[in-house]
């Protein structure tokens, strides 16, 4: 079944982007229009983050965030056999020198990026311009045929994909080399007990503390990042320096940095971001008081 997948798709990555593009807005309509893929959760999340924009200004987030959804599947699709002068010319990087400067220090380095499209398309570019061994962690795909693909595209330049599910022992193979752990640090956390929180966008939010406490317990540099899509098809990611040796920040600080910088980035292009997970699915408590780390104070209980 694999190869039976993976030929069919390699016939299908052949055609140019502009017919590629045809089957994204095709695949757009029956999403957003016929099956509603989510469309509650979408519309919901965007009246939390921007209760002052109007029905229809949310609604015009909403399109252009399924349009971007589709186009990225689309995009993975290209990599079967895109080549890597492919993606350089449509994926840049601003700011990719900073990474062989803190290479040179000797110390490896954490990146903290939020869900903003093409993710696929910026690790693979990512590699080939960093001295760094890149490290993804990432959740397996429950189906074996399309998870096989999916790691063999990933990797293919050489970055090692971890499973969040065994990071750990993964981790524990490379805890002498000197590597670039790139982290989705915006997804919802599983144990709300050893969560940080904080307001984000408003409303107290709980984020995973496995990425800020990593980098403070190995003394590590941390850069944040962020993609922007100047037009169809383009893709542009920015590295900013975070802290150069996070053990010296006071517990919570690192979370609460990155948080605010990935409000400014939704704020500048609110449809690049995923919408359709449930980023407010959990509900503040009281008993969490202890892992509040917002400068603000934390709601109380009605």
């Amino acid at each position: 079944m694999y190869y039976i997948v993976f030929g069919l798709l390699y016939l299908l990555s052949l055609l140019p982007m502009r017919a590629l593009y045809m089957f994204s807005d095709l695949f757009y309509f029956l999403v957003y229009y016929v099956t509603g893929y989510r469309k509650k959760v979408v519309m919901h999340n965007l009246l939390v983050a921007f209760p002052e924009k109007t029905e229809t200004e949310r609604v015009a987030i909403a399109k252009q965030f399924y349009k971007n959804f589709i186009d990225s599947f689309i995009e993975a699709i290209k990599l079967v056999s895109a080549k890597d002068d492919f993606l350089k010319k449509r994926f840049t990087i601003t700011n990719a020198g900073a990474l062989n400067e803190l290479h040179q220090s000797g110390k490896s380095c954490q990146v903290h990026l939020g869900h903003t499209f093409n993710w696929e398309w910026g690790q693979l570019v990512l590699q080939t311009c960093t001295l760094y061994k890149l490290m993804v962690v990432y959740m397996p795909i429950s189906n074996a045929v399309f998870e096989k693909l999916f790691y063999k595209i990933r990797t293919r330049n050489g970055s090692i994909f971890l499973p969040a599910t065994s990071m750990k022992s993964s981790m524990a193979h490379y805890k002498n080399s000197q590597y670039l752990l790139a982290l989705v640090a915006d997804q919802s956390p599983g144990n709300l007990h050893g969560a940080y929180w904080l307001n984000f966008f408003g409303k107290p939010t709980a984020f995973v503390s496995g990425p800020e406490k990593g980098a403070r317990l190995n003394n590590l540099p941390v850069i944040f990042a962020y993609i922007e899509k100047p037009r169809r098809g383009y893709y542009h990611a920015v590295i900013d320096i975070a802290c150069e040796d996070a053990g010296k920040l006071p517990e919570g600080e690192l979370t609460v940095k990155y948080v605010r910088y990935l409000e400014e980035v939704i704020k500048r292009n609110p449809s690049m971001w995923l919408w359709s997970h449930r980023r407010w699915k959990h509900q503040w408590k009281e008993e969490y008081t202890k892992n509040w780390i917002d400068e603000k104070q934390h709601p109380a209980i009605v």
